[in-house]
C-alpha cells in the first residue's frame, strides 16, 4: 500500500542563512507509484526535516582533521614509535619500518618494494638523517594513493544511480545515510531503495535515514524481490527528476555464489530502464578486515564490476595500510573513506591528508 505525507510549515528558529540553507526543504512533490509494480510499493516522504546532531556543512569549525582521526590508530602509534626509538636512520629503523608496514597490512609486495627503494637511496647517501627520509617516505606513500584518489561526480547522469554493494556488517547502510546528507547539503534531491530485503532491520534503518536527511525511501515488504524493488525506485526517479538514486542491497558474503548472482540480476533489471544503470557501483569495505578487504574486492568484481570503493571504520583500525594494498592490487577510485560516527566524517578520500594523519609531524614525537 502506498504511504505519504506532507511535510509540516517549516516553523522558524532564528538559525543563521547558512544553516537552513545546508538543510534543504522537505520534497512537496506527491511521488506516485511505479506504474508496473507487481508488489506494493511504499514511498516514504519524511513529515519534516529532523534537526541534525552535528554541524550541518562539512567545513564547520567542530569538525576533526584527519591527523586527529587517525593518529591514534595502530598504524599511526607504530609509525611514530618507530621514529621515536630510531632518530637515526640506520639498517635497524629500516627493518623494523618494513615489519611495521606488514603489521597493518600494507602488503608484503608493496611494503617490500617502499622499504627497498629506501635502502638503496640511503645507500646513496640520498638522506642526512632520518627527517630527510621521512620526507621521503610521506611522498612514496602518498604517490602510491593518487592514483586512486578520484572524487565521484554525480552530475553527468538524472537520475545518478548508485548501487551500493557489500558483506553484512561493514556500515553499508549508514553509508548510504551519510552520503544522502552530504549529496542534500548540496541541494541535490536524493532517492533511496530499500534494496536489502532479507534483512527486515535494514529497511527500518534505511527509513531512519531517510526521515534524518528528508529524504524519501522507496521499499516493499521484507522478503521482496531486491530487483523489485530497485527497478520500481529508478521509475520514481525518473518521474520525478530526481538526482541521485542511491539504492542498497542485501548484505551477502562475498563466496556465496547465488546472492552475488542477484546482484547481476539487479544490473540486468536496471538496463531495462537505462542502459548505463548503474552509473556507479560502490563497494563498501570494513578497514578493520585488513587482507579480507582484498577477497572481498576480487570477488564483488566479478560478480558485478564494482568502479568504486568506500573504506569504513579507518579511524579505529591497525589495519589501515590495507587502502595501499587495495591500490596496488586493483586500482579501483577510492570514493570516500569513513574517520568517525557522524555524517559529516564520510569524506572523500584524500591521499595526502591521509598519509599526514598517520605519519609524525616531526622526529621525536608521538604523532
Amino acid at each position: 500500500m502506498l504511504k505519504f505525507w506532507k511535510k509540516k510549515p517549516a516553523v522558524e528558529t532564528g538559525a543563521p542563512e547558512a544553516e537552513a540553507a545546508a538543510t534543504p526543504a522537505a520534497a512537496t512533490t506527491r511521488i506516485e507509484p511505479a506504474a508496473s509494480s507487481e508488489a506494493a510499493t511504499d514511498i516514504s516522504l519524511p513529515e519534516a526535516v529532523t534537526p541534525a546532531a552535528e554541524p550541518a556543512t562539512e567545513d564547520a569549525p567542530a569538525r576533526r582533521g584527519w591527523r586527529e582521526r587517525l593518529a591514534g590508530t595502530g598504524f599511526a602509534r607504530g609509525l611514530a614509535a618507530l621514529f621515536v626509538r630510531h632518530p637515526r636512520l640506520d639498517d635497524a629503523f629500516l627493518d623494523e619500518l618494513e615489519t611495521c608496514l606488514i603489521t597493518a597490512d600494507v602488503g608484503v609486495a608493496t611494503a617490500t618494494a617502499i622499504v627497498d627503494d629506501l635502502r638503496q637511496r640511503a645507500g646513496k647517501r640520498e638522506f642526512v638523517d632520518a627527517g630527510a627520509l621521512l620526507t621521503a617516505l610521506r611522498a612514496d606513500l602518498v604517490a602510491r594513493l593518487k592514483p586512486v584518489e578520484q572524487a565521484l561526480d554525480v552530475a553527468g547522469q538524472q537520475p545518478f544511480v548508485i548501487l551500493v554493494v557489500g558483506v553484512n556488517g561493514v556500515g553499508k547502510t549508514t553509508t548510504i545515510g551519510k552520503l544522502a546528507h552530504r549529496w542534500r547539503t548540496q541541494l541535490r534531491s536524493v532517492l533511496l531503495a530499500a534494496g536489502d530485503t532479507f534483512r527486515a532491520a535494514a529497511v527500518e534503518q534505511l527509513k531512519t535515514w531517510g526521515e534524518r536527511n528528508d529524504v524519501p525511501v522507496v521499499a516493499q515488504g521484507s522478503g521482496a524481490d531486491s530487483a523489485s524493488v530497485i527497478f520500481d525506485a529508478l521509475q520514481t526517479a525518473r518521474a520525478r527528476s530526481i538526482d541521485v538514486l542511491i539504492a542498497d542491497t542485501a548484505g551477502r558474503l562475498h563466496t556465496q555464489s547465488g546472492l552475488m548472482d542477484e546482484l547481476a540480476k539487479i544490473r540486468r533489471v536496471l538496463g531495462k530502464l537505462d542502459a548505463q544503470a548503474p552509473h556507479e557501483v560502490l563497494l563498501v569495505l570494513d578497514g578493520t578486515t585488513g587482507q579480507n578487504a582484498i577477497n572481498q574486492v576480487r570477488q564483488f568484481k566479478d560478480a558485478i564490476g564494482v568502479s568504486g570503493l568506500v573504506v569504513t571504520k579507518l579511524d579505529g583500525t591497525a589495519k589501515g595500510g590495507v587502502v595501499f594494498a587495495l591500490a596496488r592490487e586493483f586500482g579501483l577510485p577510492i570514493r570516500f573513506v569513513g574517520l568517525g560516527e557522524s555524517a559529516q566524517d564520510l569524506r572523500p578520500f584524500d591521499a595526502a591528508a591521509f598519509v599526514d594523519g598517520l605519519l609524525p609531524q616531526t622526529l621525536g614525537s608521538d604523532g
